[in-house]
């Protein structure tokens, strides 16, 4: 009789393997992806990038969310597999500054329907990822002549990339993206960046004055831009 189950020693549990991470080069990519998806979503693929919000909460975002005059979007609810949630405090709630292109995006939207949200569906209600993705989002990049198509997720990790790259520091990233400092510090770039070369030959090639984040938004104002930069591929390459 065997004394001991060999189905519970000497075996570790597999890792799970983690989807390798594709973020944008350059905003021109977005807006060709905008272009391409229509005036009703396009609008709402450059707010994602410029705001690194998940995709369930720009989808649950409703209008009473803005506030203009502080510059900044309030995350106060998720929107996934049909349910709601939401944070379990009132400290969790997120003030998510706006640059200058979230702004911009915002005022691209044409919406008629009445819809209290911001980015509604077709029918007033909220959007289904699920739809999105294989009928929307990736025949849009194919017709922008993407190389390689992206997960809609990675509209996050494109703002991450371009906060990094110009600067920001992992601590104010993390509190604005609501991710924890382990996550922010794991390899952003599909490549094992050299990331204190690419800062530096980005810093020296742009001179974006970087401010510190700030719960009024102080984040970003004209002339900062974190889409302005040139592509990382492009700054790697020189550097």
């Amino acid at each position: 009789m065997i004394e001991v189950d060999p189905a519970k020693v000497g075996v570790d549990n597999s890792v799970r393997r983690r989807k390798e991470q594709r973020p944008f080069e350059a905003w021109a990519e977005l807006e060709a992806i905008a272009a391409a998806i229509g005036q009703r979503y396009g609008p709402m693929i450059l707010f994602a990038a410029a705001t690194r919000l998940r995709p369930a909460e720009w989808i649950a975002l409703e209008k009473r969310d803005i506030d203009r005059n502080e510059r900044v979007v309030y995350v106060r609810r998720s929107f996934t597999r049909g349910e709601f949630k939401f944070p379990k405090t009132e400290a969790s709630m997120r003030a998510v500054p706006l640059q200058a292109r979230a702004l911009d995006a915002l005022d691209r939207i044409r919406d008629r329907s009445g819809s209290p949200l911001l980015f509604p569906g077709e029918r007033g209600g909220y959007s289904d990822i699920h739809h999105f993705r294989p009928f929307r989002w990736r025949p849009a990049q194919k017709a922008a002549e993407i190389d390689q198509l992206r997960r809609v997720y990675d509209l996050r990790h494109t703002f991450a990339t371009f906060a990094l790259c110009v600067g920001i520091s992992t601590f104010d990233l993390s509190r604005y993206m609501g991710a924890s400092l382990t996550m922010i510090d794991r390899p952003l770039l599909t490549m094992n960046v050299r990331r204190g070369r690419l800062h530096a030959g980005l810093r020296a090639t742009v001179q974006v004055p970087v401010p510190r984040l700030t719960a009024r938004a102080a984040f970003c104002r004209e002339p900062c831009d974190l889409g302005a930069t040139p592509t990382w591929r492009e700054q790697l390459a020189v550097s």
